[in-house]
């Protein structure tokens, strides 16, 4: 697996992360960067849920995205969402690496977690196979053209150092 790095954007690297974009058959699958940290700002799903978003960083290059939204207290209210690996980027093992990462940050920042979630755009199968490998599993939910995928704290997940904490 790719060694990679999750750094906040921060007012130090907010304009190298605006620039990220997927390949350009994926550019419609996943919102911009900038309409992700827009999210921080305006707090579309309430004041409740915070927002953490993450440059991926292989070495000292910035190759992908990706924002952590949940709603403290909660053991449900996990969210993974604008992740994306910069087109010049791909294929290098970084998606994997950065999933990886971003789960395992989640479960070490947040112990009542019990259950994370995520939205996987209805034509973008190649990102259902990558979080499939991960454990996440539909729900059954659709919200306009994304499905709802999730990964339960009693469901194993195949990736490597990914599974039920002991």
């Amino acid at each position: 697996m790719a060694d990679i790095a999750l750094r906040p954007v921060t007012r130090d690297n907010w304009l190298e992360a605006i620039a990220l974009k997927g390949s350009e058959d994926q550019q419609a699958f996943v919102p911009s960067v900038a309409v992700s940290l827009a999210k921080v700002y305006i707090k579309p799903d309430g004041e409740r849920v915070e927002y953490l978003p993450f440059a991926v960083y292989a070495g000292e290059t910035m190759v992908g995205f990706v924002m952590h939204a949940f709603e403290p207290g909660t053991s449900d209210s996990y969210w993974i969402n604008g992740f994306l690996i910069d087109a010049a980027h791909q294929r290098r093992g970084y998606g994997t690496a950065a999933m990886d990462r971003m789960i395992a940050f989640i479960r070490e920042r947040a112990p009542a977690c019990r259950e994370i979630r995520l939205t996987v755009h209805l034509d973008n199968a190649a990102a259902e196979r990558l979080y499939a490998r991960f454990g996440f599993r539909r729900t059954g939910q659709i919200w306009g053209d994304e499905r709802v995928m999730s990964l339960r704290e009693d469901e194993p997940a195949l990736a490597s150092g990914i599974g039920p904490r002991e």
